[in-house]
């Protein structure tokens, strides 16, 4: 796993290759394997055979994180905190040889990677823009665990470091450079690996600051006054970012002020203590389960039909040069794919190639990427007025405006420029596939993929299978998107797909509350503590009440006589009738001035009397609804997986990702406990809050999701 190698100079290389991996990945028995390496060089040392250290690795990447099969299962307090001291007692073994360590970092590194290289009295990268440098820990509801913080805190101040440590940002090598968590920059291996040589031979009595008298902490320990008011600043940004609802968050900023009135080691010590705290609590354990496991399951396959070989795209078709077709493009341009975007005009067409380069030059100007980098993705991109340009394309994406009848026409105009192999996909979120497909020649090759703005944040795609979809095609997206750096999940062919139906409830759960006479800012505000992105009053104008219109209306037609009819739709007809259809006609729930700054409209629940309330149980009913039609949804075979359904809840409209999805939440919560207050529910507000068969059952037999 550590090959040894020392030189005439007696600078020794540690060379990490981990067997039968892909990857280094550091366990939590890391140590173990260290030990005798760490104890041969302070041997060597005190023998004068030993001027400094390089660690490097033979792998692709230079270290990743591991264990989390282990923090996810373990609820022995003492057990987490042992592993976390281990870790720590190791990184801190490995900057004490009593000579110079340099990291050598020729790929990714990641979590205690990273802390790996933190632990090094120097840090050098390959100036290579697909190398990633970080601590993703809060992205899984953690925290670093081996010292990491206290080091940052030491080498940037405590405000500098609270953001490296909470934000989960991956910087590439330029960018760490400014951040400040890397050193220096090399053109490739062996100008690392002599910068390194280098660095050890002019530093031989470097010292960590932490480890020399008298330094101190940059901007100063929270005893000083300034710093003092940083601490509070941070703790309300903290609030308004996340609401106390990420035990991570607070547990950083926790471990920074009370290991910066401590001496270093002490600090660590601190830092372990919250570690185990954030580990056991109940939202790192939904965060990891949905994204560490379920992302997994879905990342390698777990959706998509068996036994068609992987589809490599090289040129891809985009119909439509607006917000959601911009973004496409230029998604599937910086992975490299050739792309046809075509529009009306030309000029219309180039304005959409536009957006791309313009968000490629905010890259080029944040050190993110180079100019080349920029000019190849921008040459990639033909803008056109031409169907005929179509003619090679492996897939098409048709992302016009909203409409039946122009979509079904762009995609007939574009069929007759195509192979026969080409896939068609809409981008369409309320038109139903099936429908869609039936205006096409091949059916079969037809399917949905809708894309959420903005397409380039936003990593689900939801792949919708009509009746004629082939199992190809749907194979054949699945590896599109991923390769487009996106997440697939399949969803079947019904009204709203899989996000905007369940989406729909929370809004009609939110429009129901306010019939009932609670105030629109006690609902907004419950809605966004539970964990949701937005209030459901304020989601409703943003998606306009047409559409949420529609997808009842769709419900209705599918369900025929067993449909019920939301108590909501009352007031969004109301609301639709009146004009007030949402934020592109400035009037909906709230008022907009003219540069899209809102304010609840002063026309809502003005002369009635707020009912007697319990913000709890707003809180789950607002949660459960999306939970229930998210059963249903699995019931009725609109998502087949438990994974799809936890990871594309969080990630296609928000749900609290601290809950892990909503299946996770009913996991959490209590498969007995959920079942019992929806009966409460259902006695109190109606049909709605009705279990699936199914979920009792689960009960009965002691299942869990």
């Amino acid at each position: 796993m550590i090959r040894y190698e020392k030189d005439t100079q007696n600078i020794v290389t540690l060379t990490l290759d981990m067997d039968g991996s892909p990857y280094n990945i550091i366990s939590h028995e890391i140590g173990r394997t260290f030990v005798p390496v760490l104890e041969h060089l302070k041997a060597e040392k005190a023998k004068g055979l030993l001027r400094g250290v390089i660690i490097t690795s033979a792998k692709k990447n230079f270290v990743h994180g591991g264990d989390l099969d282990f923090f996810y299962n373990c609820t022995d307090a003492a057990a987490i905190f042992d592993t976390s001291q281990k870790l720590s007692q190791f990184f801190r073994q490995l900057e004490s040889p009593g000579a110079p360590v340099v990291a050598a970092i020729n790929g990714t590194a990641l979590g205690p990677g990273f802390g790996l290289a933190l632990a090094c009295h120097h840090r050098i990268a390959i100036d290579k823009s697909d190398i990633k440098l970080g601590l993703p820990d809060t992205s899984l509801g953690l925290m670093p665990r081996g010292g990491e913080i206290i080091r940052l805190m030491w080498l940037l101040g405590i405000e500098k470091a609270y953001h490296v440590a909470c934000d989960g940002h991956y910087y590439n090598p330029k960018e760490a450079l400014v951040a400040g968590v890397i050193d220096e920059l090399a053109e490739d291996e062996r100008d690392l690996l002599a910068k390194s040589r280098a660095w050890i031979l002019n530093n031989q009595n470097y010292c960590r600051p932490w480890d020399t008298e008298g330094e101190q902490i940059p901007d100063g320990s929270v005893r000083d006054a300034k710093t003092g008011r940083t601490i509070r600043r941070l703790t309300a940004e903290q609030y308004k970012r996340t609401r106390h609802i990420f035990p991570c968050y607070e547990a950083i900023l926790s471990t920074l002020v009370e290991g910066s009135r401590v001496d270093f080691d002490t600090a660590c010590l601190i830092q372990s203590r919250y570690f185990v705290n954030v580990c056991l609590s109940r939202e790192a354990k939904n965060m990891i389960k949905t994204f560490w496991f379920d992302y997994n399951a879905i990342r390698y396959g777990a959706s998509r039909p068996k036994g068609y070989g992987k589809f490599r795209p090289r040129k891809v078709g985009v119909i439509g040069a607006g917000l959601m077709g911009s973004g496409i493009v230029y998604a599937c341009a910086r992975a490299g794919l050739n792309v046809v975007l075509k529009d009306i005009s030309r000029s219309v067409a180039e304005k959409g190639k536009l957006y791309t380069a313009e968000k490629m030059q905010r890259l080029v100007d944040n050190k993110e990427i180079t100019e080349k980098e920029r000019h190849d993705t921008l040459a990639r991109i033909l803008a056109t007025e031409k169907m005929d340009e179509f003619d090679s394309c492996d897939i098409i994406i048709e992302a016009v405006f909203e409409n039946q009848q122009l979509k079904s026409k762009v995609i007939k105009e574009a069929e007759g420029y195509l192979d026969q192999y080409c896939i068609i996909a809409s981008n369409t979120s309320s038109i139903p596939i099936t429908k869609l497909g039936k205006t096409t020649n091949r059916p079969a090759n037809f399917a949905g993929m809708r894309f959420f703005r903005p397409v380039e944040d936003e990593p689900l795609v939801e792949i919708v299978k009509g009746e004629a979809t082939s199992d190809e095609t749907i194979a054949r997206a699945f590896d599109f998107i991923k390769l487009i750096k996106k997440i697939p999940i399949v969803v079947k062919d019904s009204w709203g797909f899989f996000s905007g139906r369940v989406r729909n409830t929370y809004i009609l759960e939110g429009i129901s509350m306010l019939q009932e006479g609670f105030p629109p800012a006690l609902i907004e505000n419950l809605g966004i503590q539970s964990g949701m992105r937005y209030g459901p009053l304020a989601w409703a104008d943003d998606q306009s009440l047409d559409l949420i219109s529609e997808y009842e209306r769709q419900a209705a037609e599918l369900y025929g006589p067993k449909y019920v009819r939301h108590p909501a739709v009352a007031t969004l007809d109301m609301m639709i009738n009146d004009g007030r259809n949402g934020r592109d006609v400035r009037a909906g729930f709230y008022d907009y001035d003219r540069e899209g700054n809102r304010k609840l409209w002063n026309g809502l629940n003005a002369n009635m009397k707020t009912p007697q309330y319990n913000a709890n149980e707003v809180t789950e009913r607002l949660l459960f609804v999306q939970v229930l039609e998210s059963l249903w949804c699995l019931h009725e075979g609109v998502i087949k997986s438990i994974a799809e359904g936890n990871f594309g809840s969080v990630q296609g409209w928000g749900f609290p990702s601290v809950r892990g999805g909503v299946f996770q939440y009913v996991n959490d919560y209590g498969l007995a406990a959920f079942v019992e207050k929806c009966a409460v529910y259902e006695k109190l507000h109606g049909q709605r809050f009705r279990v699936p068969k199914f979920l009792k059952k689960m009960v009965e037999n002691g299942e869990v999701f």
